[in-house]
């Protein structure tokens, strides 16, 4: 028996975290369903507000860039509905993310070095060699443990069946971990009933094992050592995280100004004078690193840096050269890594994928837009994807064009029908889309994160989750039922 706060509830059109297609309350939403009910709409409504406030006190933001270029502050949008997955599911995911970001390692080391896998034939060497990220003037060089990408964020989603299915690969700086956090602890301070009803898995540890990622990347050992967040400053996206990170870890948050390189040897500025820094959590793209390796404009980097960190004087996480693998057109042959470095079927499956500088896919996509989703190989934050299915004929036509002229810029898929969670909105609770992204540490040992940050597309129908395209964000608990 439904109760009356889920009476215009519909779980039929996609998979539902809450209900079954028959709508029955699946058994890990018994509890919530039970404290929602009691508490009614109002009272929600309430703690809706207070979850607000609270954001609003702490602080907690994002920046968006409009077209203009003009950047526009917005607080990070929550809603007070988890999404709650039993540890049971979890232990098989986060054995997948393990296993996968494995297998992206060892293929980032081998395509800078040995180059097994082009030998035997398992990925075509062109892709690889003609990315924008493949970085020439790492070929040779291996960071400690062989981890180049030491943060990783995995997308997730739930197709219509509940599998969990591999999204897209986030190697280079994926962002959104201090949002995890963050929402973790407004939802104990706004929503405490929950905790307690719930046996829920800890996410504070994060920050702990990241600070020991990085003492475990450092190249030499030494006895008192020092390390920084390397941010492009206040004006970037993901300031509010860059800052969150380097106080919770307890080290210091610097620009690319605050360093100097001497001798191959990286220094930050003190009023005390030079101190030596053996490792870096960087977060901004290779290009703009090293005015002197890379981008000669670069006004944001440190000249010399990566002449440093190829001698082994200091860490850089994630190790330059990492985007090589954070390639939607790559993506599609993470399942053949899987098998040809670790001897492993891979356990979790990924998104059908059409690579259209493949003419016989380039083909299929052409004839068959109106029911793919095209996106751009290398762009993030949702930026440039169409939806066939929703799309105007004229975009269509103009997507078609680009892909003829780029084909190797483009990849396809078919439309997975994201899964669902209840979400509130002005007048009731209503199913909304949304993905997940868990993060994985990887240094002289592996850590995935327990949950990660759910992302929720706050409009009607949309599956757009990124928070600079209007969506939002829930508490992901892990739960012992």
């Amino acid at each position: 028996m439904v109760n009356k706060l889920w009476k215009n509830y519909n779980a039929k059109y996609a998979y539902d975290g809450y209900f079954t297609e028959d709508n029955k309350l699946r058994k890990h939403a018994t509890i919530i369903s039970n404290i929602l009910e009691r508490y009614g709409k109002e009272k929600l409504q309430e703690i809706e507000k207070n979850c607000q406030s609270t954001i609003s006190a702490r602080g907690i933001n994002f920046r968006v860039y409009a077209a203009n270029n003009r950047a526009e502050e917005k607080k990070w949008p929550l809603d007070i509905i988890p999404r709650i997955i039993p540890r049971t599911q979890w232990n098989k995911v986060s054995r997948g993310l393990q296993q996968r970001v494995k297998a992206l390692n060892l293929f980032i080391d081998d395509v800078y070095n040995q180059k097994k896998i082009f030998k035997d034939n398992v990925i075509p060497k062109e892709i690889i060699f003609k990315s924008p990220y493949y970085v020439k003037e790492c070929e040779g060089f291996s960071p400690k443990y062989k981890a180049w990408s030491n943060i990783s964020g995995v997308d997730l989603i739930r197709n219509k069946s509940g599998d969990y299915l591999v999204l897209e690969d986030n190697l280079r700086v994926p962002s959104g971990v201090s949002y995890m956090l963050e929402n973790r602890m407004v939802m104990r301070d706004v929503f405490p009933e929950l905790f307690t009803r719930y046996k829920v898995a800890s996410i504070n540890i994060y920050t702990n094992k990241l600070f020991n990622c990085m003492k475990e990347c450092i190249p030499k050992k030494t006895k008192d050592p020092h390390m920084v967040v390397l941010t492009p400053g206040i004006y970037n996206s993901a300031y509010f995280e860059h800052s969150y990170l380097a106080e919770q870890m307890g080290i210091a948050l610097v620009e690319g100004k605050d360093l100097f390189v001497e001798n191959d040897i990286v220094y930050m500025k003190t009023v005390k004078g030079p101190l030596r820094v053996d490792c870096i959590y960087r977060r901004l793209d290779d290009t703009f690193l090293d005015p002197k390796a890379f981008y000669k404009g670069s006004v944001i980097g440190v000249p010399g840096l990566f002449k440093a960190w190829r001698k082994g004087n200091v860490g850089i996480l994630n190790a330059i050269g990492t985007g090589v693998a954070d390639d939607k057109v790559v993506y599609s042959y993470v399942n053949k890594m899987i098998v040809y470095y670790l001897g492993e079927q891979p356990i979790l499956n990924q998104v059908q994928t059409y690579l259209c500088h493949d003419k016989i896919q380039m083909d299929y996509v052409i004839d068959n837009i109106s029911n793919l989703v095209v996106k751009p190989a290398n762009a993030s934050g949702g930026y440039g994807i169409m939806i066939g299915p929703k799309a105007p004929q004229k975009e269509r036509e103009e997507v078609i064009a680009k892909i003829k002229k780029n084909p190797r810029e483009f990849i396809a898929q078919p439309l997975e029908i994201l899964s669902t969670a209840p979400t509130i909105t002005k007048n009731d609770i209503e199913p909304r889309h949304l993905d997940l992204r868990p993060f994985v540490l990887s240094g002289k040992s592996t850590y995935v994160t327990t949950g990660g940050l759910t992302r929720v597309a706050l409009r009607k129908g949309s599956t757009i989750v990124n928070s600079s395209q209007g969506g939002g964000s829930k508490d992901t608990l892990i739960v012992d039922i």
